[in-house]
């Protein structure tokens, strides 16, 4: 691999958030974890770098694949339901999950294996040509290639198609308002609930992803919706449990969708065991007794936890089996077709029809 770092590369653009220390290394300041580089050094997130005396996004206009999904599998329940959705990532991260599920990707140090490559405006394009409702940047986390996902989101709102961001949600304050502010919806991973999971496990800190939750939640019109991955023995006990349910509760309201996902063995924690069912069905049960009211299950076949039910009457308004809507009595704006009350989340129209497919696509392929 050739990791020279030039900025005659038209994949490798300046950016903005960083600043020069004292004793000559530069700072990168988009997340809490402050690399300090010297010349022709990378973070750890790989794809931001110094070069020229700044910090350089590496990966612009480069990714690892593209994939048509239902929104669904981000997982957003509350979001554009039914409808499609072109995902894509690049390379590198910057937490270092030793459960990741897409650590094929998020530790890639391979950047030539990015091969395809399109320009947002082109993205926007072929997101229109394939009848995606939205994008998504997820895979990695869109937090360490945000300048491209950012100018992304801004050439698909020209053509009326959102944005959503699946992120850890592991972002410094200020970079954070700039690229939010390009979004229209995130799922924000909460990994766990206590500060050791987070330092022995992803080498980061719960702290700075629950002031991003509460800043995604109380200062940005961002629709929100959190993910839980459940491994067993680490993060499913039920005090861990109901102290973070009972935390976004408070802090976030009780109208903000969590889903809680089941594990597989894969990286570096191949000796501990899947996640039971059993374990997703009492996750759910805890966090609804805290008051949650839209609470899902992922990675299992569980009807009743893809299920959301109307607070005013009952009404099971929108029943999913997998990613497929069995079920839809919701009115074009989102509201119970039984009872009236209103769902929270973004709805724009009928239910879309996408299904589960999954439908990776090139951009040569898409663009004919």
């Amino acid at each position: 691999m050739d990791d020279t770092i030039t900025l005659d590369d038209p994949h490798t653009v300046p950016t903005r958030y960083w600043h020069l220390l004292e004793d000559g290394r530069v700072q990168c300041d988009v997340c809490p974890r402050a690399c300090r580089l010297h010349e022709g050094q990378r973070g750890l997130c790989f794809v931001r770098a110094r070069a020229g005396d700044q910090i350089v996004l590496t990966s612009y206009g480069r990714s690892s694949g593209f994939c048509v999904d239902p929104v669904e599998k981000k997982p957003l329940h509350h979001f554009l339901p039914g409808s499609a959705v072109l995902s894509f990532g690049t390379a590198g991260c910057n937490l270092a999950c030793r459960f990741c599920q897409n650590w094929d990707i998020s530790t890639s140090r391979e950047i030539d294996t990015l091969t395809d490559s399109a320009a947002p405006e082109t993205l926007a394009r072929m997101a229109e040509h394939l009848g995606c409702r939205s994008v998504a940047f997820t895979y990695n986390d869109p937090v360490i290639f945000w300048e491209y996902a950012a100018d992304v989101a801004d050439a698909c709102h020209e053509i009326g198609i959102k944005s959503i961001a699946v992120t850890a949600g592991y972002m410094s304050p200020e970079p954070r308002a700039a690229f939010f502010g390009h979004c229209d919806a995130a799922n924000v991973d909460l990994k766990a609930f206590t500060e050791d999971f987070y330092h022995r496990t992803c080498a980061a800190r719960l702290a700075d992803v629950l002031d991003t939750l509460r800043y995604l939640r109380h200062e940005t019109d961002v629709w929100l919706e959190i993910t839980t991955l459940l491994i067993p023995g680490h993060n499913d006990s039920d005090d861990e449990l109901d102290a973070e349910t009972a935390w976004i509760a408070s802090e976030l309201g009780t109208d903000v969708p969590l889903h809680f996902s089941a594990f597989h063995p894969d990286y570096k924690m191949m000796n501990v065991p899947s996640t039971p069912a059993a374990t997703l069905t009492r996750a759910r049960r805890i966090a609804l007794g805290n008051g949650l009211r839209y609470v899902y299950t992922g990675n299992v076949h569980d009807t009743e936890g893809g299920t959301t039910t109307c607070p005013g009457c009952g009404t099971e308004v929108v029943v999913r089996d997998w990613y497929e809507l069995s079920r839809y009595l919701l009115d074009d704006d989102g509201t119970c077709r039984k009872c009236g009350t209103q769902i929270p989340g973004v709805y724009d129209g009928p239910a879309g029809q996408w299904g589960r497919r999954r439908l990776p696509v090139s951009i040569a392929d898409a663009m004919r």
